[in-house]
């Protein structure tokens, strides 16, 4: 049975089946946006593991770097359970390579060869998922709401890990030339994660409750809060 939701209706979906319910482009909406997550947290653990820990300096940066990546796998694990439980199958992903999911736009983080630029997508970068993150959190898809509140805790460690890197990175003039390379080189792809500002499936995420947000208003979030982090270290903001 097909209905519409009206405008000035809060949304609240608390179980699969009633996510099922709910009129199809919620649904498409909803699960798009979790598959991307989903998609993204899984190619988060890969470039741990394949292209940060072998720039490690050290053990226990490689441990770090190993660390994060487990984190990573456990939140891809979240999203896998949560889809599963609407149907959807993500296990196609775990055979994928990073260059063959294309679902979240980051080329460029799959190609760093500085330990700069590890610093920089931790620090710069991962503030984009928090950003998204917290809004999923208040997700009127109760079941995604809460899966995801356990990876804000994640997210902020990594944060901080990639502030400690940039920072220690930033004492020397030759470290902040680097941080500022890898700035200019990974920004692009940091902005282009939050998607075209004129979707009109981000207006009808916000609307459904799915979002707060549009994608040009995240992405407005995201600068405010990044570049505090940036004129810290010294660095020019990119344009």
């Amino acid at each position: 049975m097909s209905f519409t939701i009206p405008s000035d209706e809060v949304v609240v979906v608390r179980t699969p089946e009633e996510f099922l319910a709910m009129p199809e482009d919620y649904r498409e909406i909803a699960i798009r946006g979790m598959i991307v997550n989903t998609e993204g947290e899984l190619s988060g653990g890969d470039d741990y593991v394949q292209v940060f820990l072998p720039l490690a300096p050290n053990a226990e940066e490689r441990q770090v770097c190993a660390e994060r990546a487990v984190e990573e796998y456990d939140h891809y694990k979240i999203g896998r359970r949560v889809l599963g439980d609407i149907g959807i199958d993500t296990a196609y992903m775990e055979k994928q390579t990073l260059a063959e999911r294309k679902l979240f736009a980051g080329h460029e983080f799959h190609e760093c060869t500085t330990w700069a630029e590890r610093g920089i997508f931790s620090y710069i970068g991962e503030e984009t998922a928090m950003v998204m993150i917290s809004e999923f959190a208040q997700s009127s898809y109760k079941p995604w709401a809460e899966a995801v509140r356990t990876i804000i805790l994640d997210e902020k460690v990594h944060i901080a890990h990639g502030a400690r890197v940039c920072r220690n990175l930033a004492a020397t003039d030759e470290g902040r030339e680097e941080l500022q390379r890898a700035l200019d080189r990974l920004w692009p792809g940091f902005e282009r994660i939050f998607g075209s500002s004129r979707s009109e499936r981000s207006r009808m995420a916000v609307r459904y409750g799915l979002r707060q947000t549009t994608n040009g208003q995240a992405r407005d979030i995201w600068r405010e809060k990044v570049t505090p982090r940036i004129k810290n270290l010294g660095l020019r903001v990119p344009e």
